[in-house]
């Protein structure tokens, strides 16, 4: 009897100790099932890289050459300043003593060239009056407004400028700028040669600069007829959008006009 009772007493204590044993794995099992249930997930895909474009390789660059300078025809205006630029009278118009045969008329048309566009018919303006001093009374001022390089006026901007600034085709050829009484007090002639300009062909030809000169003594006193022709030039180069020169073809800047201006009160024109 006594056997009995242990040989239950130990079975209970096996059939115990089996089911706490049991109890204890099953939740193992529980994950693991999941585990095979679930996926398992991808890696993450590693980024690609990022394509590496080749080095631009820039063409070798060389510096133009130089642009030649080019040598402007000018009007002579005398080697000693106390000569005006004598040019021939237009066709029509009597030539003076003074002025016969010093520059040749300008050429004609040459045939087959074909006729600028006609602007529309304004008033007819009678030409400034030219009374120019005999040669050995005469003082010139000149100033340059020269195209700048490798560039040149357009005939037609030229003509335009001129004309805003009051000047009028006239005597020899060349633009003159009138006083209230039509008396030229300055004048414009071209920088290629012979100096003049023809009004037919003038749009359709391209210059390389203005010579603006005032002859001394003239309708108004030296150094109010030398203020104009400074005026003047600056108005023409702000339209033109050129380089202003004196006459021997250096800068003109505020010293040098100056200079220029003492130089005619005391008499000198150079």
């Amino acid at each position: 009897m006594s056997e009995l009772r242990w040989t239950l007493l130990i079975l209970g204590v096996l059939f115990i100790a089996a089911l706490a044993w049991w109890e204890r794995r099953r939740p193992r099992q529980a994950s693991g099932a999941l585990e095979r249930a679930t996926p398992r997930e991808m890696p993450a895909e590693a980024p690609p890289r990022a394509l590496r474009e080749p080095a631009l390789a820039l063409p070798e660059m060389r510096a133009r050459e130089p642009l030649v300078a080019r040598e402007l025809p000018v009007v002579d205006v005398s080697a000693d300043l106390e000569r005006v630029p004598m040019l021939e009278p237009a066709p029509g118009m009597p030539a003076s003593p003074e002025t016969a045969g010093a520059i040749a008329p300008p050429p004609a048309v040459p045939p087959g060239t074909l006729p600028r566009e006609r602007l529309p018919e304004l008033p007819a303006v009678p030409p400034p009056l030219v009374q120019w001093p005999p040669d050995r009374e005469r003082r010139i001022v000149a100033l340059r407004l020269v195209a700048p390089l490798p560039e040149r006026f357009a005939g037609r901007s030229l003509r335009q400028a001129l004309a805003a600034e009051g000047f009028v085709l006239g005597q020899f050829a060349i633009f003159h700028k009138p006083d209230e009484e039509q008396r030229a007090v300055l004048s414009a002639a071209s920088l290629t040669r012979p100096g003049t300009f023809d009004m037919d062909t003038m749009d359709s030809q391209h210059y390389g600069g203005l010579s603006l000169f005032a002859v001394l003594p003239g309708p108004k006193p030296p150094p109010q007829a030398f203020d104009e022709l400074v005026f003047t030039a600056r108005n023409l180069n702000e339209r033109l959008h050129g380089v202003l020169q004196d006459e021997q073809g250096s800068p003109l800047t505020p010293a040098r006009i100056a200079v220029l201006r003492e130089q005619l009160r005391g008499g000198a024109t150079s």
